[in-house]
């Protein structure tokens, strides 16, 4: 464990379906049990994206299971945002709504730019790559804010 490593982070994007389920996936992965992470979405209106597992899986990160849930549905399954120690926003949305619930805790909202892959290429393999780029920056960016050294 690295000596920066928060003890809970909340990975946030706007549907819970791709960058931030994929950030938490890798966290897990990453560091196991020496963090909690967990992902919400500004709004729960999609399930996870499938070519997010699929990206994923290529790095043995398993998403097929993830329950998309928003900031609303955490909250009322118990879990307190001011119980995490750091919330990781991946889009500006998600960033002003961790703000805006936030403003009263003293806990830490980061904002990473991490491109957002949906709607991007025409093909199958086209989609895929641009799903990896997207998984690659999420890595990159993990490894250098709590790289195990």
């Amino acid at each position: 464990m690295s000596a920066g490593l928060p003890q809970s982070i909340l990975f946030c994007c706007d549907h819970n379906a791709v960058r931030s389920p994929m950030a938490e996936g890798i966290m897990k992965k990453l560091f196991g049990f020496d963090v909690y992470v967990q992902s919400v979405g500004v709004i729960n209106d999609l399930e996870i994206d499938g070519f997010a597992i699929a990206a994923c899986k290529e790095i043995d990160v398993e998403l097929a299971r993830h329950r998309s849930r928003s900031f609303d549905e955490l909250e009322q399954s118990g879990e307190a945002l001011a119980g995490f120690d750091v919330i990781v926003a991946l889009s500006p949305a998600s960033q002003r709504r961790a703000l805006e619930l936030t403003r009263y805790f003293h806990l830490t909202v980061e904002y990473w730019q991490i491109m957002d892959p949906t709607g991007l290429g025409e093909t199958r393999d086209q989609k895929l790559n641009v799903y990896r780029q997207t998984r690659d920056q999420i890595l990159a960016q993990i490894e250098r804010n709590w790289s195990q050294k």
